[in-house]
């Protein structure tokens, strides 16, 4: 072979491997920068302890059991409000949303009218939401279920950066279709799909907000999306399938339709589960299960136990919640997380995830979780975490709980050695109260006014529920 044919032969395998390991490079450079999907799930008003990993042997969740066997159980997660509406708003915007006036529910006829009234109570309009932001970052993103951000046009989600919605826009409605025989007159309590497409749909609620996000994710397999399926159940009003009810002959009353609405809604989600692994789509989707605040126990027949409170109160059932990530690459199948997190961080992890630098978004007060998870930061994500609902505040530093109170001392709890707040220590602790007192005050300074206020005769009815535990015995 003449020795320049051997020269160009050479050259051009140097050349094919450095253009092969370039292509690798690449390969995996794009690969660890892939837009993970984003399925976000959230149930309503489900108590602490009805769920298989969280140690139910009553109400079997085996789908969610299995997603927490693949994922990240988090231990001390916390929401930003303990009733629906202003939970949601912190979770859609990253930030605690007394800050921006949306502190009580926008539920027409029990709020004050200092503020917007009726329909007009929503989320404000200069806020910008989880759809926005991944949008932002080139995902398809829908809402499928319940909205409960305000029943007015201008609250849309359609104009909140979604861009498909299917579901309701109050807070809650039938789980069965509304007939001539079962009415109803609110607009907002009809499924909708989009905007003002108003019908029904012949499936039990839960099943038909399922077959939408089984649908979205099928349509948009091909490029990221984002979908929130944002549950109702098992919200009030207590409706329950005949053939779930017939799973709990031991069980009565309202804990009966509960645990059947329970059932339900775990079959529900792992037909969506099971969609993304036929669709190939499960090692690159990020999903994340929690509940919006803590069961109503006194209403529906939940247990938030071994956690004292409910849902409308600060105590830990009120505010503290199950929640499990599943991200392959990043979270480590079943293990736990135990530092506090709240669903604050939600939408920084998201963001984050698409591709976007957190750094650049200053006015968050959740973080991206990622680099806790991965061990690469090994401080607690929050020093510090609040709560408000009108003269009702709490604050959350460290294993230290200080909860204020219109009516009463202040209350100091040890969470790591009391979880279930039967321990005052307030009164040993002076110094700690003054000082957790003062860094609530700070933070109050920082939140805007309330848009609207609970009506005093229904504030004493909240602050009934703090004290239906407040001598609960050890």
């Amino acid at each position: 072979m003449h020795k320049n044919q051997r020269n160009s032969i050479h050259n051009y395998l140097s050349y094919l491997g450095l253009a092969l390991l370039i292509c690798s490079a690449w390969a995996c450079y794009g690969a660890e920068l892939a837009k993970p999907n984003i399925v976000f799930i959230l149930s309503d008003d489900a108590g602490y302890a009805d769920f298989g990993f969280q140690g139910s042997t009553e109400i079997p969740t085996p789908n969610l059991d299995q997603l927490a066997q693949e994922g990240v159980v988090f231990k001390q997660a916390y929401v930003s409000a303990s009733v629906c509406g202003p939970s949601r708003a912190g979770l859609l915007t990253g930030k605690y949303p007394q800050r921006f006036g949306f502190e009580e529910n926008n539920v027409p006829g029990y709020m004050s009218s200092s503020g917007a009234t009726g329909d007009d109570m929503g989320m404000r309009l200069d806020q910008l939401t989880m759809a926005n932001y991944l949008a932002e970052r080139g995902y398809r993103t829908s809402l499928i279920g319940k909205w409960h951000q305000g029943n007015e046009d201008r609250f849309h989600p359609l104009k909140r950066g979604f861009d498909e919605f299917f579901g309701f826009r109050g807070g809650a409605r039938s789980y069965f279709p509304f007939t001539q025989a079962h009415p109803s007159s609110r607009r907002e309590d009809f499924l909708e799909r989009n905007f003002n497409n108003y019908g029904e749909s012949p499936l039990y609620l839960t099943d038909a907000l399922a077959n939408e996000t089984i649908e979205f994710i099928k349509r948009n397999k091909h490029q990221p999306f984002f979908t929130f399926l944002s549950l109702s159940a098992p919200h009030y009003p207590m409706e329950a399938e005949k053939s779930d009810l017939d799973q709990f002959p031991h069980l009565t009353g309202e804990r009966k339709i509960y645990a059947a609405m329970m059932l339900n809604m775990d079959r529900a989600i792992g037909r969506v589960l099971q969609t993304l692994q036929q669709e190939g789509l499960s090692e690159n989707t990020l999903v994340i299960f929690t509940n919006d605040n803590g069961g109503p126990s006194d209403h529906n027949g939940s247990i938030n136990l071994p956690l004292s409170g409910t849902k409308a109160n600060l105590l830990e059932g009120g505010i503290r919640v199950p929640m499990i990530m599943r991200w392959p690459g990043v979270t480590k199948p079943g293990s736990s997380y135990d530092p506090m997190v709240s669903t604050l961080d939600l939408l920084p992890t998201f963001y984050a995830a698409a591709g976007g630098d957190v750094r650049q978004v200053t006015d968050w007060d959740g973080v991206d979780l990622k680099p806790f998870l991965q061990g690469k930061n090994s401080q607690s994500p929050h020093k510090n975490l609040f709560w408000r609902e009108g003269p009702i505040a709490a604050l959350r530093q460290g294993d230290w709980k200080l909860l204020r109170f219109p009516d009463r001392p202040a209350e100091l709890y040890n969470i790591a050695t009391d979880p279930s707040e039967l321990t005052d220590l307030a009164l040993q602790n002076p110094a700690k109260v003054s000082q957790l007192y003062r860094q609530l005050f700070a933070w109050e300074l920082t939140l805007d006014r309330p848009a609207w206020q609970l009506k005093p005769e229904f504030l004493g009815a909240v602050i009934k529920r703090m004290d239906d535990y407040w001598h609960k015995p050890e």
